[in-house]
């Protein structure tokens, strides 16, 4: 058999037997995923396998309802995890250095490269796999019911199983349009033309703008998920200049916020006229005006500060 095989041929499996691993295979899987090339050997990833079927129907639910999490022999769940990296360095005495938009990077990239390996050693052993991007539809309840810590964000929710079903291959883009040599070419019309006539076949109405408008274009399920995405980043500490304390102290006054662009505005579309930025001996502050009324916060970022000042305010 061509030893390329499984990868060549591969299909998402959504219809699985009620059956089991084979004895032996789990370890093996599991094996796979931590051989996964990972940056300056730091693995900033975790495996999260869930057992319990109640935390499995749950998943499911904030998924969207997809049976895949409940049906298939195992699920995983990939996590993006600076957290050990920070409990390793403070092991040995050592801070963890303030850097999380690299951090959330190289621990998606970790975590996807892991969970891409499990998935490849599964096809490989003839079982079926199906991503579950539906976890992200909520994601800051996927965070509090796996209990994440701090530095901790999912990535996708992987179901592996017995196939109960053979579909067939779905279509791909051009060689053409997604290889580049050299330099990144831009797109001819002619180019867009060919996508959509080669992924066609990926809407039932034999229109690709029909899956690409409902998910990416305005108003579509991207949109609908991200501000709950960016509250997750902020919350877990991967946001630069939006502490987690401060993003959580905001939310409790009614503001919820992802970055310090957000709380500004929403502090100003909840009746304040303007806030004032300053630079103090140990930190930062800022004064809150409203027409009779002004409040003042203090911290060790500008963030910090505001989010101290709104409280007093409310």
């Amino acid at each position: 058999m061509d030893p390329l095989h499984s990868l060549t041929q591969r299909r998402t499996i959504r219809r699985f037997e009620p059956e089991p691993l084979r004895a032996g295979d789990l370890e093996r899987l599991i094996e796979a995923a931590r051989r996964a090339p990972t940056d300056a050997s730091a693995q900033l990833y975790s495996i999260l396998r869930v057992t319990d079927p109640k935390l499995r129907r749950e998943l499911a639910r904030l998924a969207g309802g997809q049976a895949q999490v409940t049906d298939a022999a195992e699920f995983f769940v990939p996590l993006a995890d600076v957290y050990r990296l920070e409990r390793l360095l403070a092991h040995r005495g050592k801070e963890m250095a303030h850097w999380p938009r690299t951090g959330l990077h190289f621990a998606l990239v970790d975590a996807t490269l892991a969970g891409a390996q499990l998935a490849a050693a599964a096809e490989a052993l003839g079982y079926g796999i199906c991503w579950i991007g539906g976890l992200l539809n909520h994601p800051r309840e996927v965070a509090q019911l796996l209990e994440l810590p701090p530095g901790v964000v999912p990535v996708s929710g992987l179901a592996v199983g017995v196939p109960a079903e053979d579909p067939p291959l779905r279509p791909r883009l051009p060689e053409a349009l997604v290889v580049h040599i050299d330099r990144y070419h831009p797109y001819a019309p002619a180019d867009l033309d060919a996508a959509y006539a080669a992924m066609a076949p990926a809407s039932r109405r034999g229109d690709w703008l029909f899956v690409l408008e409902r998910y990416f274009a305005a108003g579509g399920a991207m949109e609908d998920r991200d501000p709950a995405y960016g509250r997750l980043l902020a919350q877990q500490g991967f946001v630069a200049d939006w502490p987690p304390e401060a993003a959580a102290s905001l939310e409790a006054a009614g503001l919820p916020a992802a970055s310090l662009g957000e709380a500004f505005e929403a502090v100003l579309d909840s009746g304040w006229r303007g806030a004032l930025f300053g630079r103090e001996e140990e930190g930062y502050s800022v004064w809150l005006e409203r027409e009779t009324a002004a409040e003042r916060g203090e911290g060790t970022s500008p963030g910090e500060a505001l989010a101290r000042a709104v409280p007093k305010a409310d």
